[in-house]
């Protein structure tokens, strides 16, 4: 009976313990993160440069708000997006409510800010990948018309828009990697190839004598 007694008295302690692990590390985890959002939106807020501190509060919890919901967001879909890779269908309505989230924080934004406001705010969030991007293609494709560059930004900026709803920062480099693939079919569609690829072309003149 004492050995009953005091097995049942030690499991207790441990579970104690055990919980007392956990919330503790549940807790350090949501400061470190809490801090990471913080800082991200610090930077978000300098570029901005809002002279209005009642703005500046706005956006703040504005952009807070959203990475917390973003983040709720994929911790209860991600799993069922997986489940469901194979049904287009399922796949859309899962992510209608992802959609809803996305054009909620739009709309709060622009009641506070511009449009080229909104256009930093989007930029920041997804790390500058719209101006990376073309920049690398302008140096690749030197010829790249004002249609070509346009036709690009537009590919970039669809990217941008559903990076910014992914739920780290491999996946949002993962949505401009699969826009990236449309973009070079579209360049080899309107006849346009690299320098780099142009340099190791065979010479057909050459080849003709």
């Amino acid at each position: 009976m004492k050995k009953l007694i005091l097995f049942t008295l030690l499991a207790m302690f441990s579970a104690s313990v055990w919980a007392a692990d956990t919330n503790a590390t549940s807790a350090a985890l949501e400061a470190k993160y809490t801090a990471s959002i913080e800082g991200r939106t610090t930077e978000i807020l300098k570029v901005l440069a809002l002279s209005d501190a009642n703005q500046a509060a706005k956006v703040h919890d504005l952009v807070l708000a959203q990475y917390r919901a973003l983040r709720s967001w994929h911790d209860e879909n991600d799993a069922r997006l997986k489940a469901a890779r194979a049904d287009t269908n399922a796949m859309a309505r899962i992510r209608g409510s992802l959609k809803v989230l996305h054009e909620h924080f739009l709309s709060a934004l622009a009641e506070t800010l511009s449009p080229e406001q909104i256009e930093l705010v989007k930029d920041k969030l997804t790390y500058g990948k719209v101006q990376f991007t073309l920049a690398g293609y302008v140096a690749q494709y030197p010829n790249l018309s004002v249609e070509n560059q346009a036709e690009i930004v537009r590919m970039l900026k669809d990217a941008r828009e559903e990076a910014m709803d992914g739920g780290s920062a491999a996946e949002k480099s993962a949505v401009f990697q699969r826009y990236k693939g449309r973009i070079n079919n579209y360049l080899s569609k309107q006849g346009l190839r690299t320098e780099k690829s142009k340099a190791g072309a065979p010479n057909n003149s050459a080849v003709a004598k």
